[in-house]
């Protein structure tokens, strides 16, 4: 049982990783793409949580709630990058504090 719970420990350990890069990447970062690639860390340090316990916990649909997550970061990442387009074309920039005027 040991060695399941350290192989546990050890993708939860790479998960808080993902997670404290990603949320550095949020907090430091005003170019929009880079921002976008911090979501999408985030997102997949819960993606590996969610599988990681799926395997560990009998009868646990983690790997069905990651796959939902999987298709609506492909779709956030489509909505931002189209966003992102049209922001370069009106500014031809992509730095966030740049977009401040964008609020109508």
């Amino acid at each position: 049982m040991l060695p399941l719970v350290n192989e546990l420990i050890d993708f939860v350990i790479v998960s808080i990783a993902l997670l404290a890069i990603g949320i550095y990447g949020l907090a430091t970062k005003r170019n929009a793409i880079r921002m976008l690639f911090a979501i999408e860390m985030i997102v997949n340090a819960a993606n590996l949580n969610l599988v990681a316990f799926a395997r560990f916990i009998p009868n646990s649909q983690g790997q069905t709630l990651t796959l939902f997550s999987i298709a609506i970061a492909a779709a956030e990442v489509a909505v931002g990058l189209a966003l992102i387009i049209v922001a370069y074309r009106m500014y031809k920039n992509i730095d966030i504090a740049d977009f401040r005027s964008l609020k109508g």
